[in-house]
């Protein structure tokens, strides 16, 4: 059997979507922004594609979603607009507070914008991997000009509190900006109710293709391109429209609010299950308690078991877990979340994400817990070997 449970990571294309592309790629082929019948014929398409992700925000049509090439894309724009526009134009306020568990996508545009005279505040997260919102006003001084906070942990899948720092940024005359990538599909992303200046996301974490994102800017809080070139979007993003992926993003994104309840429902319940009988399995920690998460994700700790020879048993039974970010999993050093939450360091253990999707089953739940059991016995017996030859060699 194979199971794929890496859903944070990246998701499979729902059918539909996948069917709802097709013609784009043969039949429906012409530039939008062309005036002969081949771009005419395919500006209804777009346009249906742009309104599914406007309702599924509930956002107005006064206000701008730019497509992107991905949510790292939407999040350069927001971080390097906010300088060239607000910072660069007043020094005085270069100010930005963020987490420090952001993705590597917020953390190096920071880290690279620090280098011209940007200060960043990084708050960190407690013992349960969440984000108190009262560090994060703590944070802010009188030179803060933007507050960047995801909206769900990509790791743990703690839901961060967006809806009371947005106020409070409002309340203060502060920009405020969310990486929503792990929160759309998995709970309920309203804008009409939480008054948010930019939100970022990406269609392959929600069942749409890879290669494709969005950028949303409330109408008056618009930034300078960080592309320059032709007139598509408005002229706000140049480059030539990826109408098949905008047509795929717009319905999964439809798709993924329509499902939020079979997310809070039926994959929480296969997640709890997953949960509660990995947690059987002595000195094993899970991070962040399950109603303040998303849905799907479960970021666990392991005693004594390398990360890599853990992902190595799994992937042999067929089974596609994480120890980590995919952004960045070039390394399998300890967990960053782990670290920020405490976690020793010089103590061996492995934390491993487990995230499920809409089309996860239970048939391969069942089979999951029985070969991660497995797998934690078998290289726990290993450990305790190999420490024992050492100590009596």
């Amino acid at each position: 059997m194979r199971v794929y449970l890496d859903n944070n990571a990246t998701t499979k294309i729902d059918p539909l979507v996948k069917v709802k592309m097709q013609p784009f790629f043969e039949e429906l082929y012409g530039n939008p922004n062309s005036l002969h019948k081949y771009g005419m014929d395919v500006r209804p398409a777009l346009n249906t594609a742009l309104g599914e992700m406007y309702d599924a925000l509930g956002v107005p049509d006064t206000d701008d979603i730019l497509i992107t090439s991905c949510a790292t894309e939407s999040n350069n724009t927001v971080l390097k607009g906010v300088f060239f526009k607000y910072i660069l134009q007043n020094p005085e306020k270069n100010h930005i507070v963020t987490t420090s568990v952001e993705h590597p996508a917020i953390l190096e545009t920071l880290l690279f914008l620090n280098d011209y005279g940007v200060d960043v505040t990084y708050v960190d997260v407690d013992e349960d991997g969440a984000i108190n919102a009262e560090d994060i006003k703590n944070a802010v001084t009188d030179k803060t000009i933007l507050i960047t906070m995801m909206w769900a942990n990509n790791e743990t899948g703690m839901i961060f509190p967006v809806e009371e720092v947005s106020a409070f940024a409002k309340e203060k005359n502060i920009l405020f900006h969310t990486d929503a990538v792990q929160a759309i599909g998995k709970i309920k992303v309203d804008l009409s109710a939480i008054d948010v200046d930019y939100l970022t996301f990406s269609a392959h974490k929600f069942h749409g293709p890879k290669g494709i994102g969005g950028l949303y800017v409330k109408k008056g809080k618009q930034l300078p391109n960080l592309l320059h070139g032709g007139e598509q979007m408005g002229g706000k993003r140049a480059g030539t429209l990826n109408v098949a992926y905008i047509v795929g993003m717009g319905l999964a994104m439809k798709q993924a609010a329509n499902h939020v309840e079979v997310m809070n429902t039926y994959v929480r319940t296969l997640r709890d299950r997953l949960e509660d009988a990995l947690k059987e399995i002595p000195d094993t920690i899970v991070v962040g308690p399950r109603d303040k998460r998303t849905p799907n994700t479960i970021l666990i700790s392991l005693r004594g078991i390398e990360g890599e020879s853990m992902l190595w048993d799994l992937n042999k039974s067929g089974i596609a877990a994480s120890t980590g970010s995919a952004c960045a999993s070039e390394s399998l050093e300890a967990n960053p979340v782990m670290s920020a939450i405490g976690e020793d360091p010089e103590l061996a253990h492995t934390a491993m994400r487990l995230s499920l999707s809409r089309f996860t089953t239970a048939e391969e739940i069942d089979y999951v817990i029985d070969v991660f059991k497995a797998a934690v016995l078998r290289l726990r017996s290993i450990s305790s070997t190999y420490a024992y030859t050492n100590e009596v060699g």
